[in-house]
């Protein structure tokens, strides 16, 4: 396989997706902080200054789905048919899950990416004052469904 992303000349060139079908496409993708027992307990009483983090975290998440194609250069500006972020406790982790859906020619898996490190980075900002030590791990794509590559499963 091949990268796409270089001309004939190893330029660096946005794929041209022109003449691909439309299809539904689906991605998620996990993550998740380790915290001290403070700050989970902070956040679990609602007592963090900065506000309710999960709500806060929720939201970046989905906004910074919206926003990949401005940070990541070759991504293709997508237009999101759905946006999903949400999180399970397990212990002193905030494991993080970013679903995204299109009806389009390219993929959501940069989109999900997105959504699970910005979330992620935004509970990391909320705590800092509390626990500077927390530990951002096991970023990686879960699933994708759709497209010319067909569907992956983690």
């Amino acid at each position: 396989m091949e990268f796409t992303h270089f001309d004939e000349n190893k330029n660096a060139v946005m794929v041209d997706v022109s003449d691909k079908d439309i299809t539904d496409r689906v991605a998620i993708a996990t993550g998740r902080i380790t915290l001290c027992d403070e700050a989970m307990e902070a956040i679990k009483g609602r007592k963090i200054k900065k506000g309710d983090v999960l709500t806060v975290a929720q939201v970046a998440g989905i906004m910074g789905q919206k926003r990949t194609s401005e940070l990541i250069p070759m991504c293709h500006n997508i237009n999101l048919t759905g946006s999903k972020i949400t999180f399970e406790i397990e212990g002193n982790d905030i494991v993080v899950f970013s679903k995204a859906k299109t009806a389009g020619k390219t993929g959501v898996e940069m989109e999900a990416l997105m959504g699970v490190n910005i979330a992620l980075l935004t509970v990391y900002d909320m705590c800092k004052a509390i626990d500077k030590r927390m530990l951002i791990s096991d970023v990686h794509l879960v699933e994708k469904k759709g497209g010319k590559s067909g569907d992956f499963f983690f």
